[in-house]
């Protein structure tokens, strides 16, 4: 008798845990990812868990510690931050400020999934090598309060030296014919493009 409850106990925490794996990635699919919205403002073809990415560019794309602009802002995968992050860089501000275009950082208006164009991040290492950041966070509207591990910066096309005078081209999304109030759903469809 007590084995059989245990059994039945074993069995109803199995289901219990794979309906939690299960619907884990349809709660995610609600929002847009910051993989999708980075790989289509880059031009770097890379998939699966933003943490994976600095790994996954490793012989196929020009890595580095330097921050270009359109380059790939690869986050490391923390406790906080378990998938790691990626984002665009948009604008180099001065040898420690940069501008990102990222999206699913902070939620805006309580919703997750967010766009979110000239976002402020500093370099807050202790040699000045971009390896950890703080990055604008909307709900406190200031840096956030942790500092993030960077593993990198992924160059598309093999990028060379920085420009910094080079005007901002349109988002690839907006090639896509979406116009502000199509709503999220015209996004993220406009990214598998």
């Amino acid at each position: 008798m007590l084995y059989s409850r245990f059994l039945g106990a074993v069995a109803a925490s199995l289901m219990m845990l794979t309906g939690i794996l299960a619907a884990t990635p349809a709660a995610a699919r609600g929002y847009l990812q910051c993989v999708p919205f980075a790989r289509a403002e880059s031009g770097v073809e890379i998939r699966g868990n933003a943490k994976t990415w600095w790994s996954q560019a490793a012989g196929t794309y020009e890595r580095g510690e330097e921050p270009r602009k359109g380059a790939v802002m690869a986050f490391a995968g923390t406790r906080g931050m378990p998938l790691g992050h990626v984002a665009v860089v948009k604008k180099i501000v001065s040898d420690r400020e940069i501008l990102i275009d990222h999206a699913n950082w902070s939620p805006i208006n309580g919703r997750r999934g967010q766009i979110e164009r000239n976002v402020r991040v500093i370099d807050v290492s202790d040699r000045g090598d971009w390896s950890m950041v703080r990055v604008w966070y909307a709900p406190i509207g200031d840096l956030g309060l942790r500092a993030n591990p960077v593993q990198g910066f992924i160059y598309a096309g093999g990028a060379s030296a920085p420009d910094r005078n080079v005007v901002d081209e349109e988002p690839v999304w907006t090639k896509n014919d979406w116009k502000p109030g199509n709503g999220l759903a015209m996004v993220v469809a406009s990214l598998a493009n």
